[in-house]
C-alpha cells in the first residue's frame, strides 16, 4: 500500500501539472470505486470543474475543485494515479479517466481495485471516517515529541499495532513502521506504555527520518507503486530491514527475521532490536 512518503511524492508530482486544468471528460470503466456519490452523479458534479489546488492528508489526496467539491482519493493497495500525455497507451488496469482542457489526461489504475474515490463538498469531508479520525503526521507541527511520549504511555498495546493505528499517527504504513523501528533498535512485539522517555524520543526521531528519507527517495517501489509521472521510487534500495528476511544486518551482520506482530508481516533484527 502507498504510505505517507509515496503520497506525498505523487502529489508533488502531479501538483505542478493539474492545478488550474479543467476536466472536461471522464471516463468511468468501474463504477464501484466511487464510493460517494453514485458514479452519474459523481461525473456530472466533477465535468468541466477547475482543479484549483492538490493536498494530502495522511494517504489520501485531496483535489479542491472550484465550486467547493473536494474529490478524495484513497490508492489502498496497489491503486495509482498518474498523469499522461495524448496518445499514450493504458493498460488494462486503467478504470478511470479524467481528460483535461489542454489535451492530457489523469489516470486512475488499480490491479486489485480495493482503492476508493469521493466527491464531497469541502464542509462535509468529516463523512470520510478515515479522514475526519486522522492523528497528527510525522513531520508536522502536531507531531511533537511530547505528544508522541504521552501517546506511548497510554498504551498497553505492542508498539507495531500503535505505530500503525492512523488515529494516532497519520499516514505511517508496514514499510516504514518496520523501518523506524529498527533505526530504534525496538523490537515490534515491545508493549508501547513500556518503552522508556530516552527510547521514545529515539523512535519519535526514526520515525520522523524514514519518512523524510522516503520522500527524498521518491518512495518505495515493489511491485505497483508509481508516482504522479508514472516513475518508480528508489527507497527500496536503502531500507534496513523491510523485505529483506535472512539478509544480514547492516549494523551487526545478524540475519534480517521476519515475524507476524498485530497481524501484520514484521521485518526485525534479533540482535539489534530489543
Amino acid at each position: 500500500m502507498p504510505e505517507m512518503p509515496e503520497v506525498e511524492t505523487i502529489r508533488r508530482t502531479l501538483t505542478g501539472k493539474v492545478e488550474g486544468r479543467k476536466i472536461i471528460r471522464i471516463e468511468i470503466g468501474l463504477s464501484r470505486l466511487i464510493k460517494w456519490p453514485a458514479a452519474p452523479e459523481f461525473q456530472a458534479i466533477i465535468t468541466d470543474r477547475t482543479i484549483a489546488r492538490l493536498e494530502r492528508r495522511g494517504k489520501y489526496l485531496l483535489f479542491y475543485l472550484d465550486n467547493n467539491y473536494v474529490m478524495v482519493v484513497h490508492l489502498r493497495m496497489t491503486g495509482r494515479l498518474y498523469y499522461v500525455n495524448p496518445g499514450t497507451v493504458y493498460d488494462r488496469f486503467t478504470h478511470i479517466i479524467f481528460d483535461f482542457d489542454n489535451g492530457d489526461s489523469l489516470l486512475y489504475a488499480d490491479t486489485r481495485t480495493l482503492g476508493t474515490l469521493y466527491l464531497l463538498p469541502h464542509e462535509e469531508l468529516w463523512r470520510i471516517a478515515g479522514l475526519s479520525s486522522m492523528g497528527p503526521e510525522p513531520l508536522s507541527d502536531e507531531f511533537t515529541l511530547d505528544y508522541f511520549i504521552d501517546m506511548l504511555g497510554k498504551r498497553k498495546a505492542k508498539i507495531k499495532s500503535v505505530l500503525l493505528n492512523q488515529q494516532l499517527i497519520g499516514g505511517l504504513g508496514n514499510i516504514y513502521v518496520d523501518e523506524a523501528l529498527a533505526i530504534a533498535g525496538i523490537d515490534p512485539e515491545r508493549i508501547a506504555n513500556g518503552i522508556n522517555e530516552t527510547e521514545a524520543k529515539y523512535l519519535y526521531q526514526a520515525v520522523n527520518q524514514v519518512i523524510a528519507d522516503g520522500i527524498a527517495h521518491g518512495g518505495t517501489t515493489f511491485r505497483d507503486y508509481r508516482d504522479g509521472a508514472g516513475q518508480s521510487g528508489s527507497h527500496q534500495y536503502h531500507l534496513n530491514v523491510y523485505g529483506r528476511t535472512n539478509e544480514p544486518c547492516h549494523r551487526c551482520g545478524t540475519a534480517i527475521a521476519r515475524k507476524e506482530v498485530a497481524g501484520r508481516g514484521s521485518h526485525y533484527c534479533p540482535n539489534c532490536q530489543k
